[in-house]
């Protein structure tokens, strides 16, 4: 089934990138076995996330999710704004191009939110047992009748205070291409009166090239994507932190999604995508300094080390 919001990517194994480091089978098995840990921790700890408030558990969680990354070796390199913390009783609507699933985790290591996931992601392991006990607002892409009580609820959760992570695209994308921004979730921020906060995500390999391997693509299993992932050596995500964009910028939903998706083109290096709205005028987003490429950056904000 194929429709505005189940769109298919036509990525798939052909955009792999070869050439990547890896590290020893030992190794990956060391890995596997420290993510189980952290999930294990996570288990113990999960009471106390419940009672904590505030900055300790955003700290707890902060970590858990930071664990995960650690585990599988990926360090997490932060640019743009240092962080964006949740203004306390404001919500916000946060997205970001969708690559993969370390996608959901890096922006919690980040900073702690709630998610609009597909509701197969509930039932997936380890990563649905975070988004579940996470808060996150389940959507039901078969059926269509249930969508605009999900944007209600959506809507709803950001007026109350609540940050969410929104993908966008609808799927994923290898990295090197991307989807188009739908802008469904953008009428919630709209009717939340909340402000959009755009990120823009890329892998690097520890020599600053550009990867596509964690990419979860394709007909590809869960299983399968994490195996890939455990064997990289030096593998790195960028998230680079765009400037918010205000309630009331935008005429309507639409601008509201080009306005997002031309930051994150732009953040990326990009070609800008020129923001039209349907008041028979044309307005130019944002400009926002595209890094270099090819260079890595100089100076993380955030680091794993790989264990």
């Amino acid at each position: 089934m194929t429709h505005a919001w189940m769109p298919k990517s036509p990525c798939g194994d052909g955009c792999l990138s070869e050439g990547a480091p890896t590290v020893a089978f030992p190794r990956r098995v060391l890995r596997f076995a420290a993510a189980i840990g952290v999930i294990a921790g996570a288990f113990l700890t999960a009471p106390l996330v419940l009672v904590l408030r505030g900055r300790p558990r955003e700290r707890l969680v902060r970590l858990l999710f930071a664990g995960i990354l650690k585990s599988f070796g990926v360090r997490l390199r932060v640019l743009g704004d240092e962080r964006f913390r949740a203004v306390p009783g404001r919500g916000a609507l946060v997205v970001n191009n969708h690559i993969s699933w370390l996608d959901i985790i890096a922006v919690n290591a980040i900073q702690p939110m709630r998610a609009l996931a597909k509701k197969e992601v509930g039932a997936w392991p380890v990563l649905g047992l975070l988004v579940r006990r996470g808060g996150s607002i389940f959507l039901d892409r078969e059926n269509l009748r249930s969508l605009p009580a999900t944007m209600d609820e959506l809507a709803g959760a950001m007026r109350g205070g609540s940050l969410v992570s929104v993908t966008p695209e609808g799927t994923t994308w290898c990295g090197l291409g991307s989807g188009r921004f739908r802008p469904a979730a953008f009428q919630a921020a709209i009717d939340g009166g909340v402000p959009v906060r755009p990120l823009a995500l890329r892998f690097r390999l520890a020599d600053g090239r550009e990867t596509t391997q964690p990419a979860f693509i394709g007909p590809e299993s869960l299983i399968a994507s994490l195996r890939r992932v455990a064997a990289l050596r030096g593998l790195v995500l960028e998230v680079h932190v765009c400037p918010e964009i205000a309630p009331g910028r935008a005429s309507d939903r639409r601008e509201l999604a080009l306005l997002a998706e031309s930051a994150v083109q732009a953040a990326l290096g990009r070609v800008q995508i020129p923001v039209q709205t349907r008041r028979r005028r044309t307005a130019s987003a944002p400009a926002v300094p595209a890094p270099a490429p090819a260079a890595a950056p100089v100076a993380p904000v955030v680091k794993v080390p790989s264990p």
